[in-house]
Formats: C-alpha cells, structure tokens, sequence
C-alpha cells in the first residue's frame, strides 16, 4: 500500500540579501504542485511572539509598481517592519487576484474600467470575491518555529483563517499603506464588502 503523497511539503532555503535587508528563503510546495516561498529575518526564540504578514502574490503590484492596488506597498512595508523589528516572517503564497490567477485578474481590471469594482468584476467573471485558502500557513510557520504571532494585516478572513489553524494571534497590526488615487476606490471597496479594517479617514479627500 502506497503511502498519501502530503498535501505540503518543504523544500529548501537559502539567503536572499535585499535592498531592506539580508532575508532567508524557503521553499514550499502543495501536492498539486504549486510553489509558495516565506521570507524570514533574523532570530527569534520559541516563545517570541513574532511579526508576520500573509501576503497573496500581486505581479502588477509587486514587481510591476502599479498603483492599482495597495498590494506593493504593503509587501516593502511588512519586510521593512520585520527589519525594523529586529525578525519576522513573510508568507508570500501565489494566490494572484485573490485566487482567480493572472489572466483573470486582467480581465477583471477591464470591466472595473468599465464602471464595475473588484468585487463586482469578481463575481460577473463567475468567481467569488476572495477564493484564497490559507491552509499552507500552518506548515510554513512550523517549518520556521513561529508559534505566535503579530499579523500585520487589515482582513478580517486572515485572523480568522489562521486561528482555525490553531495559529495564536497575539496581537493584529494593521498596514494602511499606499493609498493612492488610483486605489482609494478599490481599497474602499475592501473595506464596505470584504470587512477590511481600514481607517476611514484614509479615504477623505
């Protein structure tokens, strides 16, 4: 009898220097052969509560600097936290359009210049608004002996992902970062339908 092939595995890791900071990464893979990576920076002991951000792979935001999303902004701003911090842990997962993929995502960008927001477009290409799954977190965190955490956050669906996960949540800090005015809309959208904690004074003009 064969033995189940797991649903995560670990793969390897290695040093990644940055413009921020000398970051590990490591490599993680689901069964169905999707490629996830963490960044971690710095020591930390068992007990540490340590600062972490789940972060949904974004190429137009992340490697391309549109100013669309708020997503880039973010991804600096958690590492330089980590820097800041003295350690952390990111968990990028390729979850790209909150898990409809790239091309989809393009196709939603085009009716959202068509009049729709993020969640509409979602849903009219026949995708719920957030199709993410967290489930390789628990993995990644164990891998790095991260036992509690500060979630550098603003979803409320992270929070509750992570403690169905048995993962301890210390604390949440919130990353309100790169409001642009080519996104206040999209990040308002966030907050009114998908219960982003965002502070409303960001969208005053």
């Amino acid at each position: 009898m064969t033995s189940q092939q797991p649903k995560y595995e670990y793969v390897s890791s290695a040093k990644l220097p940055t413009r921020l900071g000398n970051f590990r990464i490591h490599g993680f893979v689901e069964a169905s052969g999707q490629e996830h990576v963490a960044l971690s920076y710095g020591v930390w002991k068992e007990d540490d509560v340590v600062p972490i951000r789940i972060h949904s792979e974004c190429l137009t935001g992340d490697a391309l600097f549109s100013t669309r999303c708020d997503c880039g902004f973010q991804l600096e701003k958690a590492m330089a936290n980590m820097v800041d911090k003295g350690f952390g842990v990111l968990l990028y997962l390729r979850q790209e359009g909150r898990g409809i993929g790239l091309l989809n995502k393009i196709r939603a960008y085009n009716l959202q210049d068509a009049g729709m927001d993020t969640v509409e477009a979602n849903e009219h290409l026949g995708f719920d608004a957030d199709l993410r799954s967290y489930d390789i977190c628990k993995l990644m965190l164990e891998e790095l002996n991260v036992n509690k955490v500060e979630l550098m956050t603003n979803n409320p669906r992270k929070v509750a992902a992570l403690e169905k996960l048995g993962i301890e949540i210390v604390a949440r800090k919130p990353i309100d970062h790169g409001i642009t005015k080519d996104n206040k809309h999209y990040i308002k959208t966030k907050t009114e339908k998908l219960g982003h904690a965002f502070d409303p004074h960001l969208f005053k003009d």
